[in-house]
């Protein structure tokens, strides 16, 4: 994954890398992309991060599955 962003640094999230631009995505529809701004990932709880990587993993076989249609 990539490196932490320190919390204080605004970031273009269109100018990372696509999973890292999947992984702010869904933070966001869960709620969490204010307080992952504020305080960092390391915030995050082992459920919280769990949810995100759990729908990464689904959104990256969706797009999978799409692509080979």
């Amino acid at each position: 994954m990539s490196k932490n962003v320190p919390a204080n640094k605004s970031i273009k999230i269109e100018n990372l890398p696509l999973q890292d631009q999947l992984k702010y995505e869904i933070a966001e529809e869960l709620g969490l992309l204010d307080k992952v701004r504020e305080q960092g990932w390391k915030s995050l709880t082992a459920k919280e991060t769990g949810r995100i990587g759990g729908l990464m993993t689904k959104k990256k076989k969706q797009l999978e599955q799409q692509k080979n249609k």
